[in-house]
């Protein structure tokens, strides 16, 4: 089972993506960490990776497409992937159709998280992580049980807070968002894999949304 979570900027799709790959025992494929991971690794694509990414260049689709390849050979045991961040374009839903047709496999499903932009401000900027596991957290909607540690890891280490999460960051990745992003909304709808969910809502709510789409392929 392959699916593809489409949404702006804070949608919620990190968050969703780990709660799917618990339940079902999928592998989540995020751009961003992948390339955190590839640029440590200082495997031949990392280094790539983090040439480009060290120029301030944006890293290129060949690269992107890379290390989604390297990750769906690697793990044979996981029950299919999720999507998170990725494709950005219509290129590289392009590129990853081509990538899924020669591993013989399949798009399944393609979900849209969409949401108000003015909730969307008001949700991002006041999100943090742990620096440790990564868990996602709210100063307003989820804060920690302990604002000193994380409740999943313990970990006392400081959180991190995104310097791209203001509201002027915001609107302008919003921007390049509906831009470059929001065409795929209408190629997959025209692909009929293409389903629409209220990212507003509780994440279990949204969760249990996504379930009720997805189950029946389980």
């Amino acid at each position: 089972m392959n699916i593809i979570l489409l949404g702006p900027p804070g949608a919620g799709k990190g968050t969703q993506a780990r709660a799917l790959c618990d339940e079902y025992g999928l592998m989540q494929l995020s751009t961003g960490d992948m390339l955190r991971e590839a640029k440590k690794s200082q495997s031949e694509i990392g280094k790539r990776a983090a040439s480009i990414m060290a120029k301030g260049e944006l890293v290129t689709d060949d690269v992107v497409i890379a290390l989604i390849a390297n990750k769906i050979t690697e793990k044979e045991d996981a029950q299919g992937f999720i999507f998170d961040g990725f494709p950005r374009t219509l290129n590289q839903a392009d590129a990853l159709e081509e990538l899924l047709l020669t591993t013989g496999q399949s798009l399944d499903h393609v979900i849209e998280l969409f949401v108000d932009d003015s909730k969307l401000i008001e949700r991002i900027v006041g999100r943090f992580s742990c620096t440790n596991c990564g868990e996602l957290y709210h100063k307003l909607t989820k804060p920690p049980k302990d604002e000193r540690s994380c409740d999943i890891c313990g970990s006392t280490e400081s959180f991190n807070f995104r310097q791209d999460d203001n509201e002027d960051s915001l609107k302008t990745r919003l921007l390049a968002y509906y831009r470059d992003t929001s065409p795929l909304i209408g190629f997959y709808h025209a692909k009929r894999i293409l389903r629409k969910i209220d990212g507003l809502g509780s994440i279990d709510d949204i969760q249990q949304d996504i379930k009720n789409l997805v189950d029946p392929d389980f």
